[in-house]
């Protein structure tokens, strides 16, 4: 009898904390869905395209983006329209460069194709990840950029790609996506399994490049984060985020972060200590019988990972670079002859 009153007893006290405790089960917060179609579009110059990054400068202009002639552009608003901030040595000495005679993917290797794009805030100097020239850098008035490195441990770089800055020391994250494959065989990066990427550190002191970590498949995206902690990685294959700890008991770690919805590019702090990550697109569903209700093109994450909001889009557009600025979103695209803007 005592027994079977212990047990009755414990069963209402099971019941009672279940009421009066939040539930794990229901704790998540519904994800928001905010729809990019209707976003402000800001035409690129004829005969260019492919806005793939974007970045601010510090008194806040911009967007800049690097375009598919090897140009780094500045959008100066609607009465200037877009100029030319930046360019390599080739883009001036080789004529075919500025003709757009032949489509940009027989010319890039030559006159370089600007990814990634961060400013140093202290300096003013705009850092270029550009996927053939390699690691470069031009000053707060733009012009020619210089060459900042080509290779870390006597490796060459094949595909300079994505690329942030720590803005408390200038010390410069980017990722080389394969030393197998050039930017123009990255479907073979994919198709072959290619595992030969690096995550690497421009020392802005010793001018020295450090490989943090290699034999990565497909990185691309970067992203140090705002305590500056870590640095968090997106591999477009195998469809997920990484971070890599730059400081604390974790230094030297490479841990998951997320998976993600799709193949990812570009990474980008958001207002609210989390990240946006661009979409190039969706994650192929070998099982799927229908098509997918929505197109994602982008998702904001936490601070540890979850997803918290997905950008949709209309079929066929496909997003490089979400960038966050004063509460509103500049859409890049390697793909696109515009930049988006969702306010």
């Amino acid at each position: 009898m005592a027994r079977s009153r212990s047990l009755l007893m414990s069963l209402l006290l099971a019941v009672v904390l279940a009421l009066l405790l939040p539930s794990t089960t229901c704790a998540a917060e519904p994800i928001k869905t905010t729809p990019t179609a209707w976003s402000f579009h800001l035409p690129l110059p004829d005969g260019v395209t492919g806005a793939e990054s974007l970045a601010f400068d510090r008194r806040g202009q911009g967007p800049y983006a690097g375009v598919s002639d090897g140009r780094v552009l500045k959008w100066g608003g609607s009465a200037l329209g877009w100029t030319t901030f930046a360019h390599s040595a080739n883009y001036k000495k080789i004529p075919l460069c500025t003709a757009h005679a032949v489509p940009s993917e027989q010319t890039e290797s030559i006159c370089g194709r600007p990814l990634g794009l961060q400013f140093y805030a202290k300096t003013g100097d705009l850092y270029i990840a550009d996927a053939y020239l390699r690691l470069m850098k031009v000053g707060p008035d733009g012009g020619e950029a210089e060459v900042l490195a080509t290779h870390a441990d006597g490796v060459p770089f094949h595909f300079v790609n994505g690329l942030d800055v720590d803005q408390a020391t200038g010390d410069v994250y980017f990722t080389d996506s394969s030393t197998t494959y050039p930017r123009r065989f990255n479907t073979e990066i994919m198709m072959n399994a290619d595992a030969t990427g690096r995550l690497l550190k421009y020392d802005a002191r010793t001018k020295h490049v450090t490989v943090l970590k290699a034999e990565l498949p497909y990185p691309n995206g970067v992203a140090v984060s705002g305590d500056r902690t870590h640095v968090v990685v997106a591999h477009t294959v195998p469809c997920q985020a990484f971070r890599y700890w730059i400081k604390g008991p974790k230094a030297g770690q490479y841990e998951l972060l997320a998976d993600l919805p799709g193949y990812p590019d570009n990474v980008r702090r958001d207002a609210r200590g989390g990240y946006w990550v661009a979409l190039n697109q969706e994650k192929m569903r070998l099982n799927a019988t229908a098509a997918p209700v929505k197109h994602l093109v982008g998702v904001r994450l936490d601070a540890d990972g979850a997803e918290v909001e997905e950008l949709t889009a209309a079929k066929g557009v496909t997003l490089s670079d979400v960038a966050e600025k004063d509460g509103q979103l500049w859409l890049g695209s390697v793909e696109l002859d515009y930049v988006g803007l969702v306010h």
